[in-house]
């Protein structure tokens, strides 16, 4: 007998007394409204026929449900709901046994902790990660998972977001059974033969008992709100997350269902949930470059790096992860050394912390080498240069590339400001070069700006979206000018600040209202953390070509002719005491900012915060527009993802774009415009943003255009 109550996604096959549910929804079996409705009249089949005496549910593909169908999130419900396919799942009078591989992830663990029995084999990850959208589990998971493996371990997984592996999940009491082998169908259905013959009772999760410790399930509870409360500062589910699982402890199951329900339809309403399920989309559609559609990566079997500095070590480390080989070439004997020491002091502080074993940082280092001749990186397949932000010196670098590196060796630049095109056409195969910008430490920040000058070839792009994969980085693709995306739009809002700070507000202020708004940092927190010197380099580099008429702020001036570039001189913007990366307000900054606002003759005025963000942002946006506007950018998408992941801006927002979309084009386009009757050269408003506040439009509609 074969039943088909949604014959495209679930089919149902009488297997002897067993009723065999199939999900079949490529590519991960998202709980749309047709899974869900075919779920449902499985359950409803199961139960009516008496030649059914157990059910198991299965996935085909890769997944068992790796969650639910976020693009349905927004739109009207359609039925069923998930809740009511859980509750009817759990009220089955047969016994009902999810058979889990690949993902069991957000619905597609609630319907596992719904059914009676659950089996995972090896490979399998269970998790309920809605809190990185801005949600909870809406469909008993706060309720469930609880009474199954304790409000602390349940805490831990929600709050989280983070995948159990299925021997995890066996410890925790997630499942009930690790399968031996690989077959999920054939061990689902020897499980289910086994609780037949054994006459296993319909066993509902609702009725566990892990919470029959109240006192130590609501102190677990206090705890895990007082943490939250610390580290999710501004995030808006983590804290109703909390309160529903406290409801698991008192209150009786169909209550806790409801409070959950609604506490689920509160963060469904929620702008974080907007601005995080746009992040989610944007940071898969990044991926595709238009290069990576029409060519093939080249092969990457080892990788060189030109400079041992805290960059190319950093660059360096991520290589090593990545189970790649990387040849390093320095100078000189003792900058290898220190290149080679900037790499054990990472490695061996993970050793120190447990989090790596000596024999393993052996193992990694045997794929390390390093020389002092660029003849080494003969057979390299792709080389990064990571030396001193000068076009001269770069050039040189490149020349001895061009003399030493095979044909076909994929030649990078990290710079992060400088012109590409440039250092591209100084060599005889210009086609080979291209620009990855990693931001410091390389070995850890997600963000991989791919800069793709004229003459690169395609092929080429491909092969740095394809190493970026192998590095575990987000990659966005970025044109040539000054600062790509980030930096360039960087250079903006930061001269919003400065002007700020000339006007009147303090740079603690500033720094403070930023961090409010949901950043981690403040701008001169950041100047102070990656080195005043820096940013000083740039802007005397910029100096020849500078608008006479741009406004000019010099107080960063001021303290780099000091020496004070920060937290490595131990004084920037801040005071930092010996060894201490948190620092403290200065008077004598206070004093050289009066001073200077006196040589310009700026009776200094104050600001509210929101008048600090208003400016701040509207900087942002706006050179965030040029961007596009000019193509450095392929899409809005590619400016949110780049200042989520490399510049800290707060990932519930979406990304700048996405909050000016929240808050309005048209408002943005009017702050802009009542900034430039003080300072019409700065605030002069891109023609993009006039163009869309003039059809109506918004940066989302730009999106697809690609």
């Amino acid at each position: 007998m074969t039943l088909n109550p949604s014959a495209d996604v679930v089919t149902c096959e009488l297997r002897g007394k067993v009723l065999l549910v199939t999900l079949d929804h490529p590519p991960v079996n998202a709980l749309c409204a047709d899974v869900r409705r075919g779920l449902l009249a499985a359950i409803e089949a199961a139960q009516a026929d008496p030649d059914v005496h157990a059910v198991l549910i299965v996935g085909a593909g890769r997944n068992f449900i790796a969650g639910a169908d976020i693009r349905e999130f927004g739109k009207p419900p359609v039925s069923p709901l998930l809740p009511d396919v859980c509750n009817r799942i759990e009220g089955c009078t047969k016994p009902v046994v999810a058979a889990i591989h690949g993902a069991a992830l957000g619905g597609g663990l609630e319907v596992a902790l719904a059914a009676h029995y659950r089996l995972a084999v090896d490979g399998a990850k269970l998790g309920l990660p809605e809190v990185q959208l801005g949600l909870l589990p809406g469909a008993g998971g706060t309720q469930r998972t609880p009474r199954l493996i304790g409000a602390q371990a349940a805490l831990d997984l929600i709050l989280s977001g983070r995948h159990a592996s299925a021997k995890e999940a066996l410890a925790l009491g997630l499942v009930d059974r690790l399968g031996s082998s690989d077959d999920i169908l054939a061990e689902g259905l020897a499980y289910v033969h086994e609780l037949l013959a054994n006459h296993a009772p319909v066993r509902r999760t609702r009725d566990a008992a892990a919470l029959a410790d109240r006192a130590a399930n609501l102190a677990a509870v206090a705890a895990a709100r007082a943490e939250t409360a610390k580290k999710s500062r501004g995030l808006f589910s983590p804290l109703k997350i909390v309160d529903a699982v406290e409801a698991a402890i008192e209150q009786p199951f169909d209550e806790g269902l409801r409070l959950e329900r609604k506490l689920f339809l509160e963060c469904l309403d929620s702008p974080q949930r907007a601005g995080l399920i746009h992040a989610f989309f944007a940071e898969r559609e990044v991926l595709k470059a238009p290069e990576t559609r029409e060519a093939k990566p080249r092969a990457l079997n080892s990788i060189g790096v030109i400079g041992g500095g805290t960059m190319g070590a950093g660059i360096a480390l991520a290589v090593l992860d990545a189970g790649l080989p990387v040849t390093m070439i320095e100078r000189d004997d003792d900058s290898l050394a220190r290149g080679r020491a900037h790499i054990d002091k990472v490695y061996d502080g993970l050793i120190a912390k447990g989090r790596m074993s000596a024999e393993k940082k052996a193992d990694i280092m045997t794929r390390w080498s390093g020389s002092t001749s660029y003849d080494a990186l003969a057979d390299a397949d792709l080389v990064i240069e990571a030396v001193f932000e000068d076009i001269a010196v770069k050039q040189a670098v490149f020349a001895e590339l061009d003399r030493v590196c095979k044909a076909g060796a994929v030649l990078a630049t990290n710079t992060s400001y400088l012109d590409i095109d440039a250092i591209a056409s100084s060599i005889s195969r210009p086609a080979d070069v291209i620009g990855l910008h990693f931001f410091s430490p390389a070995n850890i920040m997600k963000l991989l700006e791919v800069v793709v000058p004229k003459q690169v070839s395609a092929d080429v792009v491909a092969t740095a979206f394809d190493l970026a994969r192998k590095l575990r980085k987000t990659p966005v693709r970025a044109g040539v000018c000054d600062g790509f995306i980030g930096n360039r739009i960087l250079a903006v809002y930061r001269a919003a600040a400065d002007a700020m700070m000339e006007d009147g507000a303090s740079p603690y202020q500033i720094d403070a209202a930023v961090r409010a708004f949901g950043f981690p940092m403040g701008p001169f927190q950041v100047v102070d953390l990656a080195g005043g010197d820096i940013g000083w380099a740039a802007r005397k580099r910029r100096a020849p070509t500078r608008n006479a008429a741009a406004r000019y702020v010099q107080i960063a001036d001021r303290l780099c002719e000091r020496g004070w570039f920060g937290q490595k001189t131990g004084r920037g913007f801040y005071l930092y005491a010996q060894g201490s990366r948190s620092g403290a307000p200065d008077p004598e900054v206070d004093s050289i900012i009066d001073a200077e606002r006196e040589r310009a003759g700026i009776a200094p005025r104050t600001f509210t915060d929101e008048e600090i963000m208003r400016r701040y942002m509207a900087a942002m946006i706006n050179e965030g527009a040029n961007v596009v506007h000019e193509r450095i950018a392929l899409r809005p998408l590619d400016v949110d993802v780049t200042f989520l992941y490399g510049y800290g801006f707060p990932r519930y927002r979406g990304g700048p774009m996405k909050y000016a979309d929240t808050v309005g084009l048209p408002v943005i386009l009017a702050d802009i415009r009542e900034f430039a009757k003080q300072d019409p050269l700065f605030w002069q408003a891109s023609p993009l943003l006039i163009e869309l506040v003039e059809r109506g439009a918004d940066f989302a509609s730009l999106n697809q255009s690609a």
